[in-house]
């Protein structure tokens, strides 16, 4: 039974190395997916690769059984939205003004105008994200928890039905961190499916239901985070000089609480 989003032999090298090797997973409707790897393992190419931003050099990747290549993008955009590490802010925008780009893939022109539906649209991405009640601020003046809120309503406002996240709570103090995830369960919870590259694996363990770990020269590994991020794999991943006190710390036989899944 295919995915709501699949991987099928997927492989992908820059010229100095290769980086993802033949890859192939299911992703259903509802899952929350964390991919685990060391710095430079593929994470954030592979969520590239999944939303139609990057082509694998081998493979391929379905959206619904159909292949992203037979996607328009803005087509793709209206199902499958990343929200990058960094972005880029050329003019002063308003929050309200930021996300109101999210809905590029609808309009009928680069200048298209906003109709109702699209309004709307933009309200909901920004009440789900938390971020309504600073719809007049400037993007330039908020704090890294919430431009991270914002980004997430930008992606929201394209109403995918797959959100990609690259590190949605890097350097993020542990009260921000909270409020990331408390919208990304938010948004689980209404049937979002929710794909990121995370480096915490506390919080894999806490918030995803699936961890995809990447590792270079070896065997990918994808499935529950208390079967694929064992001791062994971690030290494997991350190398042999992580502390054994660290590795105590973390719930290898933890159930993930985020997700209240659909059955597939």
């Amino acid at each position: 039974m295919s995915g709501l989003l699949s991987a099928r032999e997927v492989s992908f090298s820059y010229p100095a190395k290769t980086v993802l090797d033949r890859v192939s997973f299911d992703v259903y409707e509802g899952d929350t997916v964390a991919i685990v790897g060391a710095n430079g393992a593929g994470k954030s190419t592979l969520l590239k690769i999944l939303g139609g931003l990057l082509r694998p050099a081998r493979g391929q990747v379905f959206f619904r059984s159909r292949n992203l290549r037979e996607h328009k993008r803005r087509e793709l955009a209206r199902c499958i939205a990343l929200v990058p590490q960094e972005i880029q802010v050329g003019f002063d925008f308003t929050i309200l003004e930021f996300v109101e780009q999210g809905r590029t893939p609808y309009l009928s022109s680069f200048l298209g105008v906003l109709q109702t539906e699209d309004r709307l649209a933009i309200f909901r991405a920004m009440e789900m994200a938390d971020v309504l009640h600073m719809a007049n601020r400037k993007f330039s003046e908020l704090s890294g928890g919430e431009k991270q809120r914002v980004k997430i309503a930008l992606a929201l406002a394209q109403e995918p039905q797959v959100l990609l996240l690259d590190e949605p709570a890097q350097q993020l103090d542990i009260g921000r961190q909270a409020e990331i995830f408390s919208v990304l369960r938010r948004l689980n919870r209404s049937g979002m499916t929710i794909i990121a590259a995370m480096h915490d694996l506390h919080s894999v363990y806490t918030h995803f239901s699936t961890g995809l770990v990447l590792q270079p020269d070896l065997a990918f590994q994808y499935g529950p985070p208390a079967t694929v991020l064992t001791s062994e794999t971690v030290l494997d991943v991350f190398g042999p000089h992580v502390p054994r006190e660290w590795l105590k710390g973390l719930p290898f036989a933890a159930k993930p609480v985020m997700p209240e899944q659909n059955s597939n």
